[in-house]
């Protein structure tokens, strides 16, 4: 990281937060100051998404405090604080969840999804006002450079955590990354697939082997939700690294290749000084990041029958 870097990020902050309204106390001049309006645009955007959510009896989605928190990546103080001067505005209804009384759900009322929609409209409006002095080619590269920033910071803040995994995120993960290696494999001819069906889904005994300490499963967390994930376990005493993946919209983020220098760490800080993996040649991606992350090719190490290709690192 240098200087000339650290002064761009805090120049576009600057001018960003300027001209998006977000230093007025009345965001959008909607009478609300910005976390209120983001937490707002949130509860209403997952409610008709119905992503995290459940039904109430009049079909309007619900939102757990607790997703909210995750999400966004507030201090649970502030949250309340947040959802108390909503609901006092009669924006929001708040109750106990039913699977769950410890657990708070929030609805947005009546005149809570107007609001929703009127900082929607508001927001759109803004949004417009920006690009219209620019000729096409002009919000062309702006939309570009924007998705480009957007995914580059997301990335910046993503968790890896360490996981069960026999845990619901692990699996649900790995579930994924199945069905990709199923739809890859069915794009090419059988000799980069040696048998027609994908890897089924491991076993209890299988998980066992990615607990620590001579195994791990880790996710990468991002608003709340896995983007990657990947593992590793001991192979007659070398760090096997096994199913990696990686979201496809997170794809050109360097997801994988953090994600695999992490694994690495946490197998050579249980004493591992060799890193071995194998995959398919149908993974074109794969492979070209295990070569620049300095795999070499090795003879087949294991009878995995969907690998084709074999690699070794070592951990010094």
């Amino acid at each position: 990281m240098t200087d000339t870097h650290v002064a761009a990020v805090r120049r576009f902050n600057l001018s960003y937060t300027q001209r998006i309204g977000a230093l007025d106390e009345s965001f959008l001049g909607t009478g609300r100051p910005l976390g209120q309006a983001r937490l707002l645009h949130e509860i209403g955007s997952r409610e008709r998404g119905g992503k995290g959510a459940a039904q109430d009896e009049a079909g309007v989605d619900g939102v757990l405090a607790q997703d909210l928190r995750e999400r966004l990546g507030l201090d649970s103080g502030y949250l309340s604080r947040l959802l108390r001067a909503l609901t006092a505005d009669g924006l929001l209804d708040l109750a106990p969840d039913s699977e769950d009384r410890r657990r708070r759900r929030i609805r947005l009322t009546a005149a809570g999804r107007r609001a929703w929609q009127d900082l929607e409209n508001r927001s759109e409006e803004r949004a417009g006002v920006l690009l219209e002095p620019l000729t096409g080619r002009q919000r062309t590269r702006l939309a570009e450079a924007l998705d480009t920033a957007e995914l580059l910071i997301r990335a910046a803040t993503v968790r890896l955590e360490t996981v069960d995994p026999a845990s619901p995120a692990a699996r649900a993960a790995v579930r994924t990354y199945l069905d990709e290696l199923d739809a890859r494999f069915s794009e090419h001819d059988a000799p980069a697939m040696p048998t027609p069906d994908a890897p089924a889904m491991p076993t209890p005994e299988d998980e066992n082997a990615f607990r620590p300490p001579a195994g791990a499963f880790v996710l990468a967390i991002s608003d709340g939700s896995a983007v990657a994930g990947g593992g590793w376990r001991d192979h007659d005493g070398a760090a096997e690294i096994k199913r990696m993946w990686v979201d496809a919209g997170w794809r050109g983020a360097g997801m994988g290749r953090r994600l695999l220098e992490h694994l690495e760490g946490l197998a050579r800080a249980q004493g591992y000084r060799l890193a071995r993996l194998d995959t398919n040649a149908a993974l074109t991606e794969a492979i070209a990041l295990y070569e620049r992350a300095g795999y070499r090719r090795i003879e087949r190490y294991n009878d995995n029958p969907h690998a084709t290709h074999f690699y070794e690192k070592p951990l010094a």
